[in-house]
C-alpha cells in the first residue's frame, strides 16, 4: 500500500460526528468514514511497518458499559504500531509515545527506575528534551509525592507519575491529505523511540498484557 493522505473528507467528518454522535449520522456517513478515515489509516501503518512494526486501527466504537457518556462513536480514528501512536480527527492530526495506563506493578517498576540514579537521569533528559522542543508530556498523575517519597527528592515531578507518555499535535493543514504526512509521522515517532525503549526497557509488560499505549491497549 501508499499512504494517499488522509481524505477531504475526513475533518468535516469528524466535526459532524461530534455534532450529532448517532447510529443514524455513523450509517449516513460510514463510507466516508471506510474510505476517507479508516482505509488510509491502513494504508499509513502498512507503508510505516518495515521500520516500526505492524500496526493496528482502533475499533470507533465506544466501550459505554461503565461510562457516564453514552455516545456510541469515537471522535477520532487512533492506530498504534508498537509504543507508537497516531491519530486523526477534527483538530487535526495527533502523534504520540509512551504507556498510557499503568498496572500496580508496572508503576513499582517504574518508580524504582525513576530513583535509580543511573536511570532516572536518564528518563529526566529524555523527558526534558522532549518537553524542550515542544511535546507535551502527559499521563497520570498523583497530586501529592508517592508513600515514603522525599519531598525533596530531585525527580519528584517523574515520581508522581502512574503513566507516561509525550505527545504532539498539528492542527488541520492541506498536509493532512497529502502522502508525505507520513514523513511527519514517522519522523515523531523516531524522536518519541527513547521514551519507548526507556519504558519497554525498565517497565515492561505484565503477563496480563495490561500495559497501554496512548490511545488504548499496546495490542
Amino acid at each position: 500500500m501508499t499512504f494517499p493522505g488522509f481524505g477531504e473528507a475526513v475533518v468535516d467528518f469528524y466535526e459532524g460526528l461530534e455534532a450529532d454522535n448517532t447510529k443514524a449520522y455513523w450509517t449516513d456517513h460510514k463510507a466516508v468514514y471506510d474510505e476517507q478515515v479508516r482505509a488510509p489509516m491502513v494504508a499509513l501503518l502498512a507503508d510505516l511497518e518495515t521500520e516500526f512494526g505492524a500496526g493496528k486501527v482502533f475499533r470507533p466504537y465506544r466501550d459505554v458499559r461503565f461510562a457516564a457518556d453514552k455516545t456510541p462513536y469515537k471522535t477520532q480514528c487512533g492506530a498504534t504500531a508498537g509504543p507508537h501512536y497516531v491519530q486523526v480527527s477534527a483538530d487535526g492530526l495527533m502523534v504520540a509515545g509512551g504507556y498510557y495506563r499503568m498496572t500496580s506493578a508496572q508503576v513499582a517498576r517504574y518508580r524504582a527506575a525513576v530513583d535509580d540514579e543511573r536511570h532516572g537521569p536518564a528518563l529526566e533528559e529524555i523527558v526534558d528534551g522532549l518537553r524542550g522542543e515542544g511535546f507535551t508530556i502527559g499521563g497520570e498523575q498523583l497530586k501529592s509525592r508517592p508513600r515514603g517519597v522525599d519531598p525533596a527528592h530531585p525527580r519528584l515531578a517523574l515520581l508522581r507519575h502512574k503513566s507516561l507518555f509525550a505527545w504532539y499535535a498539528w492542527p488541520p493543514s492541506d498536509e493532512l491529505h497529502e502522502p508525505g504526512l507520513a514523513d511527519r509521522v514517522a519522523t515523531t515517532w523516531r524522536r518519541l523511540a527513547p521514551l519507548g525503549r526507556w519504558l519497554d526497557d525498565h517497565v515492561g509488560v505484565d503477563l496480563d498484557d495490561a500495559a497501554e499505549r496512548p490511545g488504548g491497549r499496546r495490542r
